[in-house]
């Protein structure tokens, strides 16, 4: 990494090292080879590993993102494909959970449309692979930048700057980068609350994921490599605050209650923690000579898995645009290149909020009402095998305008 205050030139700078970042990094690098001098500055890389607790869905178009620019195959062994996934409706203390909708878990023979994976191992190839390459990996973040006529000086917390012609803002939800360009965002709290942790249990999952809708909002299991689940169970803020602040025995209780008894004894294995939800989208996601990807773009309810998902997306639409303009000898930053980077993700993205806010209002309640009529068009979907593989394919990532990366392509 480098440390010393310095200036040197780059064609792109990155802010942030989560999965959209370093992905970014390692394609553009793969495509357009060392020549190409990319900087990623994040302070998480301080550490020699990740510390993300957390695990992620990765979709099937996703894999192939990862495949194609070679990290996939470092954690492949790690990683635990869904199988088939049933969705439940019911009460907390209901004594039955019929299932109302089940998925095959694959988009063509041998491939799952998901993967599930802890973030702190894909992270670390992440990491890995960006150092083999001879990415400038710096642990600082980005805290200013200014516009000059044919680049953007940007400016590291450990006074070093960079003028470049690209910055792309991948630091989150909180982007301090989209904030400085001053970048509005639209959206809403939902005033809920997932708690995630992983579970080790008795018996194997056989690599089925679970949906239960409860009645303050969806309780996920989802299967990771050995007998183990990661768990994202949606609440009311102010009850999951209390859950998370449970002793292990009350908390046990209550994750038993939701869990079921169906894959033997459970055991919380590491830390419980409780992240807001809302839906937000940036007003733009393109400034001069700017990009935002990932979170810093848009945040979603998890209830679809789509996330991080639509961060790759971005991912794979923005690497192909400066591709082909640095192949064709454009300017990587200008206005045109980053327009079209902006229409090949805003409806897509756009689209994907409505889904999962409409999702999320008609399971997350109390109502008989609701819960009849949905749980009808549940049995309906069920019995259409046509729309079913309609939504693995979207579940999968391969509808629309698919990127090349997506295709599992090279740029």
């Amino acid at each position: 990494m480098t440390t010393a205050k310095q200036t040197i030139q780059a064609d792109i700078v990155i802010g942030g090292a989560g999965f959209a970042g370093l992905a970014l990094a390692i394609a553009l690098v793969e495509a357009l080879g060392p020549e190409f001098k990319v900087v990623v500055a994040d302070p998480a890389l301080k550490h020699e590993q990740s510390r993300d607790p957390r695990a992620s869905a990765i979709a099937a178009a996703a894999r192939r993102l990862f495949e194609a620019i070679g990290v996939w195959q470092a954690v492949e062994q790690d990683a635990q494909p869904m199988l088939d996934m049933v969705v439940t409706d019911s009460k907390v203390d209901d004594a039955v959970r019929p299932t109302f909708l089940t998925f095959e878990g694959e988009v063509q023979p041998g491939e799952a449309f998901a993967h599930m994976i802890e973030n702190r191992v894909l992270t670390d190839a992440l990491v890995a692979k960006a150092k083999a390459l001879g990415i400038d990996l710096r642990a600082t973040p980005v805290t200013r930048f200014d516009n000059r006529a044919n680049t953007i000086d940007v400016t590291f917390a450990d006074g070093a700057t960079v003028p470049a012609r690209l910055l792309v803002g991948a630091d989150g939800a909180r982007s301090q980068i989209r904030e400085q360009a001053g970048i509005a965002t639209h959206g809403w709290s939902y005033g809920q609350s997932a708690i995630v942790c992983t579970v080790a249990h008795e018996r194997p999952h056989n690599g089925r994921a679970e949906e239960h809708f409860l009645p303050p909002g969806p309780f996920a299991i989802l299967p990771l490599s050995g007998n183990r689940a990661s768990i994202v169970w949606t609440e009311r803020t102010a009850d999951a605050e209390r859950y998370v602040a449970m002793n292990d025995a009350d908390f046990h209780d209550e994750l038993e209650k939701r869990f079921g008894l169906h894959l033997g004894d459970i055991n919380v294995v590491g830390a419980r923690r409780a992240f807001p939800l809302g839906l937000y989208t940036a007003r733009t996601f393109i400034a001069e000579r700017l990009a935002l990807i990932g979170d810093a773009a848009h945040v979603i309810h998890p209830i679809a898995g789509q996330g991080l998902n639509m961060g790759l997306r971005d991912v794979a639409a923005l690497a192909e645009a400066v591709t082909d303009a640095a192949r064709l000898g454009l300017d990587i930053g200008g206005a045109d290149v980053l327009e079209r980077y902006q229409r090949w993700r805003r409806f897509d993205t756009a689209m994907m909020g409505v889904a999962t806010d409409s999702l999320n209002r008609l399971f997350s309640n109390r109502s008989d009402v609701l819960r009849l009529a949905r749980d009808i068009g549940l049995g309906l979907v069920e019995r259409m095998p046509v729309m079913k593989r309609m939504f693995i394919r979207e579940a999968a990532g391969f509808t629309g305008d698919v990127p090349k990366l997506l295709k599992g392509e090279a740029l």
